[in-house]
């Protein structure tokens, strides 16, 4: 409840006490990059005042430190740190994140629209501000097969909710620029609200026609002059560093005081290790100025920029009449952040245990038929072969061509050219398609690795050098509910179970955090190369993600939008 604004003002002259009086720091201003010392005044969790001398009924020593304003991650997927919302609250509040953007279109893809009301329930309940925006492309297109659909008629219900910003990231670029009739009624429904992009590399008459169609923000830019065309047609451009797609080394230099206005932070997909190892926009926020960017660009992008692009007037600066979201932080260019107050509230180990619960959902998710060995062979008539090329820290990917010879009817992997096979199995119980094709940049020599987390139709994605394990670790998945599984030689190495929705894990982020450490050394035991070979395998079953991708359906060159094989 918002203090009334007589209340606000007394507290703000001095003529009543605030609730809370953090004394001895400096306010860092991200309008003016100056450095402002006297108390902050905190009042029913919003600022009163800064600057000035304070009287509260509890005061709280900062001195020595620098307050900034709450980070703001503008677009992520909570599903990707493979925790509940709860634990994921609790796992990047306490960095500093006060206020998060989430598409969950991962569980919508598996539950659709009941999916979205549990992330609305759990962010009533929460100490950050979880904001979500409606999943758009569910599924993401025609070429592949989700547990659910979800229409403009669907959506309408939900947009009068509180926690709800507008459209989540529009993914279907040919379906906006070629004018499909349900991509426009979505489009129509949200018209003046704010609306996310998704355009990977699309750019000149085709961006100009995505941009119109009112969509003002991108966090698909992966290089400098892609994302500068963006800013000048009037995109805010987000740079995202995830565990994947790591875009921030090579848009760093674009980010400085002017451009900071128009540009934001966002991790889209990072998991607990690397949040665990190297941190959340803390550690974004660190290696930006370590890479030679301004303080003030640096933390504007990272708190006002994004409160502006999204329209949140009450956030983003520590000044009088907004939302009391402040991180403490022993010095500006560590980011190293010794306390959190997200809407007044410090946060702690006590006040997590406060929040209410929100009964988990998507339980027995999985219902993918059993697999053989059989089932992994390729057959074909001619040795040329389309081969998916990782790009390691990218989603995007390489349409190779490689001459594969065939034997017995099958085209086999060739460890000794890094040519593996992968599959997509269908897994929401529609109709059991399984695809096969093959792959280059694991660098895996034997054995196999099967996830649930396979973008954004969470079908199970199998990656393997050996059909019987592949067997195995797709047929192990449907008995922990979803999860990852690393197999060789017949025996599970190791796994994680995902049973809410296949997707997220009922143990703690510490406790998933602890499980991954065992999961990625047993990847490593095979060979694989990849830092992150788990969601690296996910992005590869992304339909909308150039250039080549695979599907429960097929091989799907996305350049063309069409399925080839």
């Amino acid at each position: 409840m918002l203090p009334t604004l007589e209340e606000l003002i007394a507290v703000a002259r001095g003529d009543a006490p605030a609730d809370t009086v953090l004394r001895g720091g400096e306010v860092f201003d991200v309008v003016t990059g100056a450095l402002i010392k006297g108390d902050v005044a905190i009042y029913q969790g919003v600022i009163a005042g800064i600057g000035e001398a304070y009287e509260g009924r509890e005061t709280t020593d900062v001195s020595g430190m620098t307050l900034v304003p709450g980070f703001i991650d503008t677009h992520l997927h909570v599903e990707s740190s493979l925790v509940t919302p709860h634990e994921f609250d609790r796992c990047v509040t306490s960095r500093g994140v006060t206020t998060a953007i989430c598409d969950p279109h991962e569980i919508a893809n598996v539950m659709g629209v009941s999916g979205i009301e549990y992330f609305l329930a759990c962010a009533e309940c929460l100490l950050m501000d979880l904001r979500v925006n409606l999943s758009s492309c569910v599924p993401s297109t025609e070429m592949e097969t989700s547990g659910a659909r979800i229409l403009a008629e669907d959506l309408a219900p939900l947009m009068g909710h509180a926690q709800v910003t507008g459209l989540a990231e529009f993914m279907n670029y040919p379906g906006v620029v070629h004018r499909d009739a349900e991509a426009m009624k979505k489009l129509e429904l949200f018209r003046g609200m704010h609306i996310d992009g998704h355009a990977p590399l699309l750019s000149g008459i085709d961006l100009n026609a995505y941009i119109s169609a009112g969509i003002r923000t991108e966090h698909e830019a992966t290089g400098p002059e892609e994302a500068l065309e963006k800013l000048r047609k009037g995109m805010r451009v987000l740079i995202r560093e995830g565990s994947v797609s790591k875009d921030l080394e090579a848009l760093a230099e674009v980010l400085d005081d002017f451009t900071s206005a128009y540009m934001c932070l966002c991790t889209d997909d990072r998991n607990p290790l690397d949040i665990a190892e190297q941190g959340h926009l803390d550690y974004m926020i660190r290696r930006l100025i370590e890479r030679g960017c301004s303080a003030r660009a640096v933390y504007r992008a990272a708190s006002l920029s994004a409160a502006e692009a999204f329209g949140m007037k009450d956030r983003g600066q520590v000044s009088p009449g907004k939302r009391a979201d402040i991180v403490a932080v022993g010095s500006l260019e560590a980011c190293d952040v010794q306390a959190v107050w997200a809407s007044g509230v410090r946060v702690s180990d006590e006040a997590f245990a406060a929040r209410p619960d929100v009964s988990p959902v998507g339980r027995a998710s999985v219902k993918a038929p059993k697999v053989t060995a059989e089932a992994f062979r390729t057959s074909g008539n001619r040795e040329s072969t389309d081969v998916i090329g990782i790009i390691e820290g990218k989603i995007i990917t390489e349409h190779l061509h490689e001459d594969i010879p065939i034997v017995d009817g099958d085209k086999r992997p060739d460890v000794s050219r890094d040519l593996v096979k992968i599959a997509v199995i269908e897994r929401h119980g529609e109709n059991g398609n399984i695809a096969t094709g093959f792959v280059r940049g694991f660098g895996l020599k034997r054995g196999a690795i099967a996830s649930t987390v396979c973008h954004d139709h969470h079908n199970i994605a199998v990656v393997g050098a050996d059909y019987g394990d592949m067997a195995l670790a797709a047929n192990r998945l449907s008995e922990i509910e979803g999860g990852f599984v690393v197999v060789e030689d017949g025996k599970v190495l190791a796994e994680l179970a995902l049973p809410l929705a296949g997707l997220m894990s009922l143990e703690s982020f510490e406790r998933v955090h602890e499980m991954l450490i065992p999961l990625r050394a047993a990847a490593a035991s095979l060979d694989v190369a990849l830092h992150e070979p788990f969601l690296q395998l996910a992005f590869l079953a992304l339909p909308v993600i150039p250039n080549l991708k695979i599907t429960d359906r097929g091989l799907v060159d996305v350049m063309k939008f069409e399925i080839i094989g």
